[in-house]
């Protein structure tokens, strides 16, 4: 439970009884619009796959690059691991930027 549903404020925000009110039932409001709440998590959890696409893909050139100059099986089969979950996070990370910005003469169903 956080501070705004406790009915407290940060010592630095001065708000009178009814602002507190309003406040509230504004915050009350957009908890119930399911839209919003999954944009809310998604902008909160959006930091983690870009981050982990840019880390496999690091490990994953790294592995293959020691693979090739050592000749070791153990590298290249590291390589063959982590390689399609670079794939598989990076293709995740590009449905996200696709759906995230609508082409502005899109069609109004999604199956036309």
């Amino acid at each position: 439970m956080n501070d705004w549903q406790r009915g407290e404020m940060p010592d630095e925000v001065r708000l009178s009884p009814r602002e507190r009110l309003a406040l509230l039932r504004i915050e009350a409001d957009l908890r119930q619009d399911p839209r919003f709440v999954r944009r809310m998590g998604a902008a909160r959890h959006g930091v983690w796959l870009p981050v982990s696409v840019v880390l496999l893909a690091v490990a994953s050139v790294f592995v293959a690059v020691m693979g090739v100059r050592t000749s070791d099986p153990a590298l290249m089969w590291c390589f063959m691991l982590v390689w399609p979950l670079t794939l598989v996070q990076a293709f995740r990370l590009l449905c996200r930027a696709v759906r995230s910005r609508p082409c502005p003469g899109a069609r109004l169903t999604r199956w036309l």
